[in-house]
């Protein structure tokens, strides 16, 4: 690489983007158009930072293989950050082996924790975690020791083991600090709040109140009977039923923990399941045939027992019976979940992270608009999904690699 080069390249390292804009924005040449892509996407312009990238790497051609590698990753993560999940995924792989093969340690761990940060998005947590498990950290400059981290935090934020996400946390912030970038802090400081912000409410004998992440997980350990309406299941210490697929009965399951340790009527049963005002003779009847069903998928947890007014709960092994519930409960509330990273979203990549066709979502995000819970900007493909209220949280880009030594 020419001095030219090498400078930008320094600079962009330290966070001086328009000093390595100024050394490279009248240049042409692969590794001018790759630096000028990773400049532009620091600075937010995602779509001419893909279209520089994109030549960059047909610059660079077959005959330069780690460059143009090095240039698919980098295009990789500006699909991760504008949730472009349709990206191909194979290609990022493709050109870790690349990095891989030719010992360019560094960009292929990158690109590797790239990868998991993808599967982390979309709920694949034992692939990311097997990922992230052929990263040695140890050698990780801070920038990607801080990515490597934080994708640590996710997965275990996701597995409720909030010991394990405070720790890796502190080691991205210590990262972060270290390598003095403010949009990395940011980031960091974004992921603790995960763990300062209440992420259930636990019901109880008619009383709630709000969880943080980590009293969630102890409630889950207490060896409670959990009606659990975050992730609908119904668990104790030895057994989760997953009731996710069976919405009629996961109903039943939360008015009957509602009411326990008393019972609940039919009527009341009949207005939570099926929505009806008042249970006539076919309404008992449908109701006898779900409690029946319901009763054969708690069969290890608990039993289900008439009574002269209705049905009670009557758990197996568990001393006490609680309801786990989202802090704010309403339709369409997992895309909101997903759409509260700050992140634009679009609706094909929502579908891709909930598992659920783009039609569902496309009818979800429409309803959501007409109340002026999110918005879009953008048409056709372009199209993007956000909420108002939230801001954005930024992403460190890679670059085209290790500073050439002095």
């Amino acid at each position: 690489m020419d001095s030219m080069i090498i400078a930008a390249a320094r600079l962009l390292a330290t966070g001086d983007l328009l000093g390595a804009l100024k050394r490279v924005a009248l240049r042409n040449d692969a590794p001018a158009l790759a630096l000028r892509g990773i400049a532009m996407a620091q600075l937010g312009d995602l779509v001419r930072a893909k279209a520089l990238l994109k030549a960059a790497a047909r610059a660079f051609g077959p005959k330069e293989p780690v460059a143009r590698a090095r240039c698919l990753v980098a295009e990789a993560e500006i699909a991760l950050v504008s949730r472009d999940l349709g990206w191909p995924a194979k290609t990022l792989t493709a050109a870790r082996e690349v990095l891989e093969a030719h010992d360019d340690r560094l960009n292929a761990a990158h690109a590797r924790h790239l990868e998991a940060r993808r599967l982390l998005l979309i709920g694949h947590l034992d692939e990311a975690e097997r990922l992230l498990a052929g990263v040695d950290s140890a050698p990780l400059t801070p920038p990607l020791l801080t990515g490597y981290e934080l994708v640590v935090a996710g997965i275990a934020i996701r597995r409720l083991q909030t010991g394990v996400a405070r720790a890796a946390l502190r080691r991205a912030e210590n990262a972060a600090r270290e390598a003095g970038i403010p949009a990395l802090r940011a980031e960091v400081e974004g992921a603790f709040e995960v763990l300062r912000t209440p992420a259930a409410r636990l019901i109880r004998r008619g009383e709630e109140r709000f969880l943080l992440l980590e009293e969630v997980e102890a409630v889950l350990a207490s060896g409670a009977l959990v009606v659990d309406a975050c992730r609908y299941v119904v668990r104790d210490a030895d057994a989760v039923v997953s009731l996710t697929t069976r919405p009629v009965l996961f109903a039943l399951a939360r008015a009957l923990a509602q009411s326990w340790p008393t019972d609940a009527s039919r009527n009341a049963l009949v207005a939570r399941a099926f929505r009806a005002k008042d249970a006539d003779e076919s309404h008992r009847a449908r109701l006898r045939v779900e409690v029946g069903r319901l009763r054969g998928e708690l069969h290890r947890i608990a039993d289900i027992r008439a009574t002269r007014d209705g049905f009670v709960l009557a758990p197996r092994r568990a001393a006490e019976v609680i309801i786990l519930a989202p802090p704010v409960e309403e339709q369409h509330g997992e895309v909101l979940a997903f759409l509260a990273d700050g992140e634009a979203w679009s609706s094909s990549a929502l579908a891709i992270a909930i598992g659920a066709s783009p039609r569902t979502v496309q009818r979800a995000l429409d309803a959501l608009a007409a109340t002026g819970k999110v918005q879009s900007f953008g048409r056709g493909p372009a199209r993007r999904w956000t909420i108002p209220s939230l801001p954005g949280f930024p992403s460190t880009l890679l670059l085209p690699g290790p500073l050439p030594n002095d």
